[in-house]
């Protein structure tokens, strides 16, 4: 009898035991954004942030399959050869089962050809350079967000739609100046700025480039002074936007419209606090954040989502700006965790990396699918922008009295755009 009675306690715990193993499934995710340094103010803590609450929301909604994230975070410090570091890391020694996340592009370029040689899962959610998938047919690299020729093509096509009505010119009469950091993202974002806004028969009066780490950009706004360009497309980091505002201010720059293309233009309370309402009419364009865009173009859930992605955020950070690194970083994660993981366990058999990248090529999102309005469908092996999800797009935004609204494209503007600056405006062209 006492040996039945053992023996049944044996299998009581071997059972229970069981059990606990099955509801501890793990999908092991490593998340690298920079916690620190400049980069973390442009956007990456964002960026970090709005991983963090997909991965929470997805937890907390009991995962799937059995499976939850269990996220290691790590701080790419603003640094390249951190960023290289912490992925190798999160690969060789922590056996990480997928890699997300970064915010230059700069990091990105090599840390994908990392991840890719070890066979690795990687889900870009917000490196947006065009060159480091355009024909390098990667097997295990994907990103949701726009890449950088799509930033170029968007701010061109809205100056197309404009140089007439608003501006009184044709296309051609229009003056544009094209001036870009020398890193992935500048280069991708000018040579598409240069080449959409060619074709639309525009005038480029300037294309410059120049180190995302230089001290002075006066040279640069001497040479724009003399260009008289209508229009500035720029492609920036954060010290030298700010820094360029800053000197085109104190040398009396004018133009009649500012485009800037992600980074610190997305972060208009940085914007607001350094510059006051001179910050005002500054056009940003990349993937917008997801509470500006109209809920009823979105499935069902998808407001809520956002509006839930919002709160936390403003519950932290004590009612901050919420930028649009935020819900890129967040979208991305959301795919990953709730499309893609799903599909791999379900059809594929698990959740190694030869799973999740057969899943992600089966990701079929219809427009208004995502918290940011555009669809996913990845590019497969063998296409010149391999990864890159094909139904990525993105909005215009103009801040207009401390406020960010979408102004193009005008199927979910919010109101129209403000072009020419008005008079008001210190930078406003005579």
């Amino acid at each position: 009898m006492y040996k039945q009675f053992v023996s049944a306690l044996g299998c009581a715990a071997v059972l229970l035991a069981g059990s606990a193993l099955a509801q501890t499934k793990e999908f092991k995710l490593g998340v690298i954004f920079d916690n620190t340094g400049p980069f973390a103010d442009a956007g990456s803590y964002a960026g970090h942030l709005g991983a963090k609450y997909a991965i929470d929301i997805f937890n907390e909604r009991g995962g799937v399959e059995g499976y939850k994230v269990k996220p290691v975070y790590v701080d790419a410090q603003s640094k390249v050869d951190v960023a290289i570091n912490e992925a190798e890391r999160l690969i060789h020694q922590e056996n990480v089962n997928a890699l997300l996340g970064m915010y230059s592009s700069a990091q990105c370029v090599p840390t994908i050809q990392k991840a890719e040689q070890a066979k690795r899962f990687i889900l870009l959610p917000m490196c947006v350079s065009t060159a480091m998938l355009k024909d390098k047919n990667l097997k295990y690299v994907f990103r949701t967000t726009a890449h950088a020729d799509q930033f170029g093509q968007t701010s061109c096509d809205f100056l197309n739609s404009v140089s007439k009505s608003r501006l009184g010119k044709d296309p051609k009469d229009l003056r544009v100046a094209i001036i870009h950091e020398d890193g992935a993202f500048g280069v991708g974002v000018g040579a598409g700025n240069e080449t959409f806004c060619k074709a639309h028969g525009m005038n480029i009066v300037l294309k410059e480039g120049y180190s995302a780490l230089t001290a002075d950009m006066s040279p640069l706004v001497t040479k724009l002074k003399r260009a008289r360009p209508d229009i500035i497309l720029h492609a920036g980091t954060n010290p030298d936007i700010m820094m360029f505002l800053r000197q085109s201010r104190s040398q009396n720059l004018k133009w009649q419209a500012l485009i800037g293309h992600g980074a610190a233009y997305g972060v208009f309370d940085k914007l607001y606090q350094t510059f006051g309402d001179d910050a005002n009419y500054i056009f940003d364009s990349e993937p917008g954040g997801a509470q500006l865009v109209d809920p009823k173009v979105l499935a069902p859930g998808m407001a809520a989502l956002t509006k839930e992605m919002v709160r936390r955020y403003q519950a932290e950070t004590k009612g901050k700006e919420v930028p649009p690194h935020l819900s890129m970083s967040f979208n991305g994660t959301w795919v990953l965790l709730n499309d893609i993981l799903p599909r791999a366990i379900k059809k594929y058999g698990g959740i190694d990396s030869e799973a999740l990248r057969k899943a992600a090529l089966d990701t079929d999102i219809p427009v208004g699918g995502t918290i940011q309005g555009y669809g996913v469908k990845f590019n497969p092996q063998g296409h010149a922008m391999a990864g890159q999800n094909d139904r990525s797009s993105m909005p215009i935004v103009q801040y207009i009295n401390r406020e960010a609204v979408i102004i193009y494209p005008q199927e979910i503007r919010s109101r129209e755009a403000v072009i020419p600056l008005p008079k008001s405006n210190p930078y406003a062209a005579e």
